[in-house]
């Protein structure tokens, strides 16, 4: 979430950043000063009368021990406390619907962000390889259903629509493909690998941002009185892999953290009708290698290039022609503050796949989920999280099946991968 004081110092600056994103989260920047005024307010006015309650509870001692009657007095007293609780009580109304209101409120865009309101305005800053030629490419469904390494018919009369089968040697790529990419993650480039639960609480969510906003795509669970779901299916293993240090406070030495974690992926995706959910392009369920990085705030920029680099590493070790674009401003995730995506060529689309978004999120996330660090000079302060997919398995898969196929229907596999997948070719 926002800073307060920076709402506070500076609310036509945040204004002005927040419409850069399009929509209107930035008219709620009064409604959190007003909130902001009246609990300062409220906890002003409980100090004044602390003080007062303490000078006439003097009284009262002095009194007694002359023998005087000391109950008018002892009534000012319980009067004084009334007035304590009910500014209490509205300093904690006020404070909770301040932070709901910052809740809702997304991160402001980096000044350096393209300006854009919407993809069209998403600039390419590289390319990596080449199209290669291909005579009429085929789909990877079409190469799938031929070689039978996938069946979505199995998937829906198991689960339903948006789900896959790999079977056979399709299953072997795909767990060759996360071993690889763990390998690759935990050895050339220095992270922890970490194996977490697939499951997660709601303060977790709210921690990474996926809640309250994106509610309506999540799986939960375990609903509360209030109707409210306290358990979620992770939507992405940055929630369970990132709040392994919510509430936590670390000494400035511990840092960076870097963690890789492979986890499935569980989606509704509530608000994806019309778009395209040919194969396994978009599904509710997939597996997925996430990097996370917990940084000082010094390092927050400069990590993202080297995390965003660590991600399109793998798709140069497999050979595999993609380009990476900059989100502009009407584009960017809610809780980042700079974004790349690195899209992947999938000819039998026709088109490239986004298969990884690199994102660094300031303190955004670490002020919902209270990480901190405590620097040199003894002061705690809000580490930078980042995070970026290492890769998304379904539209690497895709565009493996597709830039690789040979003119006989067979795949051919990457020289990197056969080590893992035990063969050259998928036939």
């Amino acid at each position: 979430m926002l800073d307060i004081r920076e709402i506070r110092e500076n609310p036509d600056a945040v204004r002005e950043r927040l419409k850069l994103r399009g929509g209107n989260h930035w008219t709620l920047i009064d409604q959190v000063l007003a909130c902001d005024e009246s609990r300062r307010r409220a906890e002003t006015d409980k100090q004044l009368l602390q003080s007062e309650r303490k000078t006439t509870s003097k009284q009262i001692g002095m009194l007694k021990g002359k023998g005087e009657d000391t109950s008018a007095i002892e009534a000012e007293v319980r009067a004084i406390n009334e007035k304590i609780d009910a500014l209490d009580a509205a300093a904690d109304a006020a404070g909770l619907q301040q932070n709901a209101l910052l809740m809702e409120i997304p991160n402001l865009p980096h000044p350096a962000c393209p300006i854009g309101s919407d993809e069209t305005a998403n600039p390419v800053v590289r390319t990596w390889g080449t199209q290669a030629p291909l005579d009429g490419p085929k789909d990877h469904l079409v190469l799938a259903e031929t070689l039978s390494i996938i069946s979505l018919e199995d998937a829906t009369r198991i689960a339903g629509s948006g789900f896959a089968v790999y079977r056979g040697q399709g299953a072997r790529l795909e767990r060759a493909l996360i071993s690889f990419l763990l390998d690759l993650q935990s050895g050339e480039n220095g992270y922890e690998e970490v194996n977490v639960p697939h499951v997660v609480l709601r303060e977790c969510m709210e921690g990474t941002g996926q809640l309250p906003k994106f509610e309506d795509d999540m799986y939960g669970t375990d609903a509360a009185d209030d109707g409210r779901n306290q358990l979620f299916l992770a939507p992405t293993a940055e929630v369970p892999v990132t709040n392994l240090y919510r509430d936590t406070l670390l000494s400035e030495s511990d840092l960076p953290k870097k963690l890789v974690a492979c986890t499935p992926c569980f989606r509704r995706e509530a608000g994806s009708a019309g778009r395209d959910n040919r194969g396994i392009i978009r599904m509710h369920q997939f597996d997925k290698v996430e990097l996370v990085q917990i940084v000082h705030p010094d390092q927050g920029l400069a990590t993202l290039e080297a995390l965003t680099s660590h991600a399109e590493s793998a798709l140069q070790k497999l050979g595999l022609h993609y380009r990476t674009i900059e989100l502009c401003t009407g584009d960017i995730g809610a809780n980042s503050a700079k974004t790349y995506d690195i899209e992947v060529w999938a000819p039998g689309q026709g088109k490239y796949l986004e298969v990884s978004s690199c994102s660094w999120f300031g303190d955004f996330q670490a002020r919902r989920m209270k990480l901190r660090f405590k620097d040199a000079e003894g002061k705690n302060r809000f580490c930078h999280t980042l995070n970026g997919s290492g890769t998304a398995l379904p539209r690497l898969y895709v565009a493996l099946l597709e830039q690789y196929q040979q003119p006989d229907g067979s795949i051919r596999i990457p020289e990197a991968l056969q080590p893992y997948f035990g063969a050259a070719e998928i036939r």
